[in-house]
């Protein structure tokens, strides 16, 4: 039973939300579990179980309009990440799964609700409608953690964004088929509003997307004003579509982010950061919220036929709606049944389904209240199933790589493919990258992965699966191409996570740069030359195993003057910091090494 509490200020409210919200994702990154299962349980702990928010208490009628408002700029970094180039071998796929999958789902998803939930005809339909949607902000962070290959990362990916609007207008076809069966409405005056509906709020995003990329690109607007001009647009063109079709304003921002997706605008990279940061606040703020608000007596109401609905969603309905629209495509069967396995529902089911839920209890259908429970229960025990089962499904068929780090290398001079040999050595996942292919000969005859380009190309983006990998050295014998490349990927990898060999003269005040520009240094400081002169005077990488008995104090005196670069312990590369500290090794982890050619450690065996 909840807690009572007195309500609170709207501004304590937003406080304790954005905390719980933000917080939740970060202790979930560090724990490497999904983030939308700790925002559950702390939405529902702070909500009816402590009473401590109550969004309608504290905040009033404006939290209907909020969460509106956040779903839509949600669909509209959908719409933004979808650029056609990136489509590649999915493409056919994806539209197998948007064309033939979107009402095979609605079919089958409404009969689950029909037989297993035990729901009426009308809401059963409308329902259906919505669980279309399998929720981007769900797969985005399930692909990271099981770094899937490229077609089938992307056919889960495009499903869930392009299906997510799809879902909400299809919920509203069907609430207007209800409003004609049970009002003085006609079909054909509901057809005329549907149509209108539709062909406006596309045309709006379409005109959207064109204005705005014509105005930044022709400079009409200044760089700094770029990010709020898109900002108030998107909120005028979701409100003015859903003037003329209720909820019609989810395809108008959808459609106007794919329009700059596919823009290549100049400040596309800025674009993407602020819908990435939005995205981020917004799904915590809107899944807190929701969860906060759920009522303990609505969930009450349900009985084993929801158990019932779940599993025939899970086990039936979604298997059954790919497996179909998949046919007689290229795509391995593996990664059919990785596709028709998963199926997370996030933040706009529970969103629009509590909409239309409380629509139809409004005009005289008792089971609309279900709606409400039944979605959320989908959504937790979708959101949890497939977020400790995707990994091991996705080893189990072949089609996630290896535990531990993995890492890109670029630039494949000698000092270069040394570093990703030695990697490859210690069991590390690794890629050589350079733009010139007689550098890669080395690579090619000692078996390294390599990738001939380069790494800032949009080839590299569609063909290396750059979600796979977690660190990024760049140790090209230049300097200004290593400050480039780890500049463009310390937004994508994370700062702490881009290296490059250290600059020449960088000491030096008029060859210092801002902490912005670069990545983190490490070799102890070594320079390309330095260690293309240390090379040729036969200085090589080296693992060494550390052990009880031969510790990293043992292997210090015996390689006085060896360069500690990196060591791997617990599946993950660790690297070694170049204040010139000490590394605490423990026993048991491979130690790689750039060592001069002989030296103590060499007489004795290790």
């Amino acid at each position: 039973m909840a807690t009572q509490a007195i309500g609170i200020d709207p501004v304590t409210t937003l406080a304790i939300v954005g905390a719980l919200g933000v917080g939740s994702q970060l202790l979930a990154w560090r724990l490497n579990i999904p983030a939308i299962v700790l925002m559950l349980v702390s939405g529902v702990v702070a909500g009816p179980v402590l009473g401590l928010i109550n969004p309608m208490r504290d905040l009033g009628e404006i939290t209907s309009a909020m969460i509106s408002i956040a779903v839509a700029v949600i669909l509209f970094e959908g719409g933004l990440t979808l650029n056609f180039k990136t489509l590649s071998d999915a493409s056919k796929g994806v539209t197998r799964l948007v064309v033939i999958g979107a009402p095979l789902g609605w079919l089958t998803s409404t009969l689950a609700l029909y037989y297993g939930a035990g729901l009426g005809w009308p809401s059963a339909i409308v329902f259906g409608g919505i669980m279309i949607v399998t929720g981007p902000t769900v797969i985005a962070p399930l692909l990271r953690q099981a770094r899937l290959p490229h077609r089938p990362a992307a056919l889960l990916q495009w499903e869930a964004i392009v299906n997510d609007p799809i879902g909400a207008l299809a919920a509203v076809l069907a609430f207007e088929v209800v409003l004609v069966i049970n009002l003085t409405t006609t079909a054909g005056q509901a057809a005329t509003i549907f149509a209108a509906g539709i062909f406006v709020s596309t045309l709006a995003g379409l005109a959207a997307g064109y204005g705005l990329a014509a105005g930044f690109r022709r400079g009409w607007v200044p760089e700094y004003m770029k990010v709020p001009v898109l900002f108030v647009v998107l909120i005028a063109i979701f409100a003015l579509s859903n003037i003329v079709l209720h909820e019609s304003g989810l395809l108008a921002v959808t459609v106007m982010g794919i329009v700059l997706a596919n823009a290549n605008l100049p400040s596309y990279g800025e674009l993407l950061r602020f819908k990435e940061h939005a995205t981020v606040l917004l799904v915590s703020g809107v899944f807190i919220l929701l969860a906060s608000s759920l009522d303990f007596a609505s969930l009450g109401a349900l009985n084993w036929q929801a158990g019932l609905f779940v599993a025939l969603v899970v086990l039936v309905a979604r298997p059954v709606t790919v497996m179909i629209s998949l046919i007689k495509t290229d795509i391995p069967m593996r990664e059919r049944l990785l596709v028709a396995l998963t199926g997370p529902r996030g933040v706009v089911l529970v969103a629009v389904a509590g909409l239309f839920g409380e629509r139809l209890s409004e005009i005289g259908y008792a089971d609309g209240a279900l709606i409400a429970p039944l979605a959320f229960v989908l959504v937790s025990v979708t959101v949890v199933l497939h977020g400790f089962t995707l990994v091991p499904l996705a080893r189990f068929l072949g089609l996630s790589r290896k535990t531990g780090s993995s890492v890109i290398v670029v630039g494949a001079t000698s000092w270069g493919m040394g570093f990703a040999k030695a990697l490859n050595d210690m069991g590390v996942q690794v890629v050589l990258a350079d733009k010139n292919y007689r550098n890669l000969r080395a690579a090619r005859t000692e078996g390294i992965p390599h990738f001939y380009g380069d790494i800032l190309s949009e080839a590299a983006e569609h063909h290396m699966d750059l979600h796979n990998y977690d660190l990024l050295f760049a140790v090209s014998e230049s300097d200004d191409y290593n400050t480039l490349v780890t500049t463009d990927f310390a937004p994508e990898f994370g700062r702490s996570s881009v290296f490059q060999i250290a600059r020449e003269r960088e000491g030096a005040t008029r060859y210092a740069l801002p902490a912005t520009l670069g990545g983190r240094g490490f070799g102890n400081g070594m320079t390309y030359l330095e260690g293309l002169e240390k090379s040729r005077q036969g200085w090589r990488f080296k693992v060494t195993n550390i052990s009880e008995d031969f510790d990293i104090v043992a292997w210090r005196a015996a390689n006085p003057e060896g360069i500690v670069i990196a060591w791997s312990s617990d599946a993950r590369l660790h690297i070694a910091e170049t204040n010139g500290k000490f590394p605490a090794v423990p026993a048991g982890a491979k130690l790689l090494a750039f060592v001069p050619p002989v030296t103590n450690s060499e007489k004795k065996p290790i």
